[in-house]
């Protein structure tokens, strides 16, 4: 882990905000990912941006931007609560659509079922009016990166 993100990462954990570490991530940046820590947990958000419409005619979002917003937050999540020395990389993600992602901000919450030392596996939920009608659901495997063994 490069000396400036291992120090936004502990600048974020004291302060409970990301946005540092999210700035670090480009596409994060793109699509306007956003970070909140509420207890033990992470709540992801991506605000409603027109640039994230795939259909204008209903107007709802891009199916790609909803799972990149997955994806990315299922590894942000893992590299906040595993103590990675960096983000994991994805090794397979599965997408299930539920519902349209209509024009409005989308919320994602992650779960890590399995973590062995080099794979981990990540449930993701997204939704938009309420947690209870998610309007997608992934899962992935990331490859961790080992810390340095002393």
């Amino acid at each position: 882990m490069t000396h400036r993100f291992k120090t936004r990462l502990e600048q974020a954990h004291e302060r409970g905000h990301y946005e540092a570490l999210l700035d670090l991530i480009p596409y994060a940046k793109l699509i306007g990912i956003e970070c909140t820590r509420l207890g033990d947990e992470l709540l992801f958000r991506m605000p409603a941006n027109k640039d994230n419409i795939g259909n204008p005619i209903l107007p709802a979002l891009h199916g790609g931007v909803i799972a990149g917003f997955m994806e990315l937050s299922a590894a942000l999540h893992l590299l906040v609560f595993t103590g990675s020395p960096g983000i994991p990389k994805i090794i397979d993600f599965s997408l299930d659509y539920l519902r349209a992602g209509q024009f409005r901000d989308t919320y994602a919450k992650c779960q890590v079922w399995r973590q062995g030392r080099r794979v981990a596996n990540v449930a993701i939920t997204a939704w938009q009016s309420t947690a209870a009608e998610p309007i997608a659901t992934a899962r992935a495997h990331f490859k961790i990166e080992e810390t340095a063994r002393p």
